[in-house]
């Protein structure tokens, strides 16, 4: 079964800051994830009637805390994911083992294939390295628009980002409005640390990316994400070859 998979790997989480599961961290884990539960139910029965809630699934670490949670609870919180036709083989296999481990079916959106095949065309099938503009007009080819087809209809939706992990997301709210797409937005781990996150993975035996022990703690697309050095930001390596203040795809900038 994919979990007896998951536990025949290392200890989860950066190799290099792998966090020691201590009495402390299992506690704050504890508190944490109950706080956590509280907010998913309480936005559960917010929209209900309002079009209803979606968390959208990355398959990062924090994305499959949320999973779990989600899953094992019962909650009415659709689960999406969205595939841009260029992630990681390792991406592909966790959305498998996500699948066989909690017996659901995952609703995937990809990009429009005409708007994918104008660009490849036009700007080259790795233009994104040659400008910020270019990286954003494919991430909005590849991500934006399938977000907006998911989110279409929808009251609320729930990501896991952490205020911890970039430059550009040290304010992150737990609630705030998604002016550009018109809904609520929530980001109920926005104050959990990184050992937090790799504690519970721990602690629940739930699923990740294998790439996780290869020193990749954030991952996106294959060709913009790269392994991280030792002391670098959790998010060095997604589009390293830009200023970390550009450093988003456009899924969470607000207007």
């Amino acid at each position: 079964m994919s979990g007896a998979v998951s536990m025949l790997r290392p200890p989860p989480g950066n190799p290099a800051t792998r966090p020691e599961l201590t009495d402390a961290l299992r506690a704050s884990v504890q508190v944490k994830s109950r706080q956590v539960l509280e907010l998913l139910h309480a936005i559960a029965e917010e929209f209900d009637a309002k079009g209803g809630a979606t968390f959208a699934n990355s398959f990062g670490a924090e994305d499959m805390v949320l999973t779990d949670l989600i899953v094992k609870s019962g909650l009415p919180i659709e689960i999406f994911s969205l595939d841009t036709g260029r992630l990681p083989a390792e991406t592909y296999t966790l959305m498998g083992e996500v699948e066989k481990h909690y017996d659901i079916k995952l609703k995937v959106f990809f990009p429009q294939s005409e708007a994918v095949e104008q660009f490849v065309r036009i700007k080259g099938i790795n233009a994104f390295y040659e400008s910020v503009d270019l990286r954003k007009e494919c991430c909005g080819i590849r991500k934006v628009e399938p977000l907006r087809r998911a989110l279409a209809g929808k009251g609320a939706w729930i990501t896991g980002m952490r205020a911890a992990q970039s430059a550009t997301r040290t304010e992150l709210a737990v609630r705030e409005f998604d002016a550009g797409n018109k809904l609520e937005k929530f980001n109920p781990l926005s104050d959990w640390s990184e050992a937090e996150v790799w504690a519970y993975i721990r602690a629940n035996g739930v699923p990740y990316n294998a790439l996780h022990d290869q020193f990749y703690p954030s991952i996106g697309c294959a060709p913009c994400t790269r392994a991280v050095a030792l002391g670098e930001d959790v998010r060095a390596g997604r589009w390293w070859w830009e200023d970390p203040t550009s450093k988003e795809c456009g899924l969470h900038v607000k207007k």
